[in-house]
């Protein structure tokens, strides 16, 4: 909408840029809201997207991706998320959390066996960390993994997991014998895992959200990422990444939400002018359109961080805290300018408040967002 002050890429950043618009505004606007309302994973919308080339934007090209930089992916996925916060989950999930881990950590055979796979949507990713007793603890996970031989068995359940449903990749992180966290490739057409339940969620909905139950799950020590003992650190790092991910996320769904209200407001009238006319309304405005753009600049800051190599855990952490607030501040006004319209399914704020709610809690909440700040502030 406003794209005289948008941040200007570099040509062939745009061009990635464009295209995640153009396909989200065609492939995935229309079919949002029945997303949302049905709750059904959209594979038709999933094998599209891979087609796009969406899931391997940040995988080598030597398996399968285009290699781009984490600005770039940024970015795309911000504008994928002006449109649906569940189809951003999808790139997510597919990418930052299940083949970025492969891509950093991963060993050769690992990287031909899932990377390619992955990028090209023939394999579904989970990232499998949350416990019905650990959650923002991730260090007080219970899952076992014991040692027989040249394979270990993994016990436990895990929950909450976005694609568990239609997952059949499942990067799992388990307790080992020496006390440690490690960190399994987990292929369930030869380490079968089920689902257990189904969990029916405010938000984000349609991203096959679910409990995944292992039982004596047979894991080649082939399989193990890393080395045993490194899964907590492996989380983390996957962590850190992401959250820029989903801080661009965030930015993405205030600024949807940002234009619903502006083009309400140049149109409604109350008292015989547009609501827009009003102090109240335009204060609301320009305050969210400040907020989105520092959340903007705040994601795209810490992206480049991570791009130049550089520290950027500080930078990860206030984008995502900053922007995740953002996003249910800019919600909640915009349902407030639209009044009893904003509140109702025939605008689509209603599914953006619920959508901008879990942003707070995903991938960190943001009480643990301001406990790493704390603690890289204080180096304590």
């Amino acid at each position: 909408m406003l794209d005289s002050w948008e941040i200007k890429f570099r040509p062939e950043a745009e061009t990635v840029r464009r295209m995640a618009k153009e396909f989200a505004e065609k492939e995935i606007a229309p079919i949002a809201d029945r997303i949302d309302r049905e709750n059904k994973y959209p594979m038709d919308l999933f094998e599209k997207m891979a087609r796009q080339g969406l899931f391997g934007m940040c995988t080598e090209p030597e398996y399968g991706g285009s290699g781009l930089d984490l600005l770039t992916a940024t970015a795309a996925g911000e504008e994928i998320a002006k449109v649906s916060m569940s189809a951003s989950l999808l790139v997510n999930i597919q990418s930052a959390v299940t083949s970025a881990p492969i891509s950093r950590f991963g060993s050769k055979e690992q990287k031909d066996w899932y990377l390619r796979d992955l990028a090209a949507g023939k394999r579904i990713g989970a990232f499998c960390l949350t416990e019905p007793v650990a959650g923002s603890d991730a260090a007080a996970i219970e899952m076992k993994a014991v040692r027989e031989g040249g394979h270990y068995l993994l016990n436990g359940t895990k929950t909450l997991i976005s694609q568990g449903e239609v997952a059949d990749l499942a990067l799992v992180f388990a307790r080992t014998e020496n006390g440690g966290i490690t960190a399994f490739l987990v292929d369930k057409n030869a380490s079968p895992f089920r689902v257990g339940s189904k969990i029916d969620v405010m938000g984000f909905r349609g991203t096959g959200t679910a409990e995944l139950v292992f039982e004596n799950c047979p894991v080649p020590k082939e399989k193990l990422l890393g080395k045993e003992g490194d899964g907590f650190m492996i989380a983390m790092t996957t962590l850190n990444e992401s959250r820029i991910g989903v801080a661009g996320g965030a930015v993405g769904l205030s600024q949807a939400a940002f234009d619903v209200a502006v083009d309400y407001a140049k149109q409604r009238k109350a008292f015989g002018r547009p609501i827009g006319k009003f102090q109240a309304i335009q204060w609301m405005l320009a305050d969210m359109l400040t907020q989105i753009h520092a959340a903007r600049l705040l994601a795209y800051h810490a992206a480049y961080l991570r791009d130049q190599q550089r520290d950027f855990i500080k930078e990860a952490s206030m984008a995502k805290v900053y922007s995740s607030e953002v996003a249910v501040e800019a919600t909640r006004r915009a349902i407030q300018i639209l009044g009893g319209y904003g509140y109702s399914k025939d605008y689509p704020l209603e599914r953006y408040y619920r959508d901008a709610k879990l942003l707070e809690i995903g991938e960190g909440t943001s009480e643990i967002q301001r406990l790493i700040l704390a603690r890289e502030i204080l180096q304590l």
